[in-house]
């Protein structure tokens, strides 16, 4: 949360009433998080079943990253790049099947691309180079773990990244790896490097657009089934998509909790289109199942279509389509100011 009140008061910086709301808001936010550490799944809450937080220390990362962004306090960006901290997020985790799988549950991967931007641009230098440099080294690997042919995931026939290995729900993970992969190929470029090397291979920043699009091209139609994962686009979509909203017709009658499970059960299409929202896609053989009851298949949720959305805007504009200064516009110049050079000399 704390991250995103950030975030949104670099956004609205234009807005200075309000984006000062928004960074006080974050800042008390980041403040109780510090205070009070510890993952919420403890606690036996439903959304623990569905939302198991496996960590908290990837969130102090990604905070901490905002934080110094909207805020230019260094006292953000200490806690961010701390070595402790990077250990303890997973970033040395190498071997770990999910290792750069940007999730609701791990945001090292989007942090790691986040603080990659910052030493392509600014530079900092130390204290905070080591973590910066391992961090932007750790972004290069990732982007190579997208690419076919180094198998660190598989990939359907249809051509969709499996980043779950398999299991049910693979669209939120498709998304999220096609906006990562395409945000970096723009700051490599606005950075005038034109790629990245996956050990002694070189490959261009078109690459990962590349690989983004086929996998929105994927989730968008351009599969076996010829099915957009997207409802209300295209001529082929789900139709009776796992949400309340959508399946209970508007008809003025006020049904409760147990009412609306008969529209639940019903083979019937829903009577309301939610259009834009992404299901939660096919299995691991291209296959799908347009069932209201099979959530794993026809649930769509928040975190899925934050990064679609943020994918699809990602590749909406030209190549360095970026804003490359407004995101740093808070933070005050790393190195003195050099001195206005000598007068003219005088014989």
């Amino acid at each position: 949360m704390a991250a995103a009140l950030a975030a949104a008061s670099i956004v609205f910086k234009d807005s200075k009433t309000y984006s000062d709301k928004l960074v006080r808001g974050a800042k008390a936010l980041y403040k109780f998080g510090r205070l009070q550490r510890g993952r919420y799944s403890p606690n036996g809450s439903d959304q623990a079943i569905f939302y198991n937080s496996t960590r908290y220390w990837d969130e102090f990362v990604w905070g901490g990253a905002w934080m110094y962004f909207a805020t230019g306090n260094t006292t953000y960006l200490s806690v961010a790049t701390a070595p402790g901290m990077a250990k303890h997020a997973g970033a040395y985790w190498l071997d770990s099947p999910n290792y750069g799988v940007f999730t609701w549950d791990d945001k090292l991967p989007g942090s790691q691309v986040l603080l990659s931007r910052l030493r392509l641009f600014l530079s900092p230098g130390y204290p905070y180079e080591e973590i910066l440099r391992t961090f932007h080294n750790q972004t290069d690997n990732v982007m190579c773990s997208y690419l076919p042919m180094y198998n660190s995931f598989n990939f359907t026939k249809g051509g969709m990244i499996q980043l779950n290995h398999g299991r049910p729900q693979p669209l939120q993970y498709v998304v999220n790896a096609a906006f990562l992969a395409s945000l970096y190929s723009d700051y490599l470029d606005a950075a005038d490097t034109p790629g990245w090397y996956c050990g002694p291979n070189f490959y261009t920043t078109e690459v990962l657009r590349k690989f983004a699009r086929s996998q929105l091209d994927y989730v968008l139609g351009k599969n076996p089934l010829k099915m957009s994962y997207v409802v209300g686009f295209g001529n082929k979509y789900p139709k009776r998509v796992h949400h309340r909203g959508a399946s209970i017709p508007h008809n003025g009658v006020k049904y409760g909790c147990k009412g609306g499970f008969k529209w639940r059960e019903t083979k019937k299409p829903n009577p309301n289109i939610l259009i834009g929202a992404m299901v939660a896609g096919p299995d691991r053989h291209d296959g799908f199942k347009d069932v209201r009851t099979n959530y794993n298949y026809t649930e769509p949720t928040l975190a899925a279509n934050a990064g679609l959305v943020a994918a699809l805007i990602s590749l909406s504009d030209a190549k360095t389509g970026i804003d490359k200064n407004t995101i740093f516009s808070a933070i005050p110049p790393m190195f003195p100011t050099p001195p206005p050079p000598p007068s003219a000399w005088k014989p």
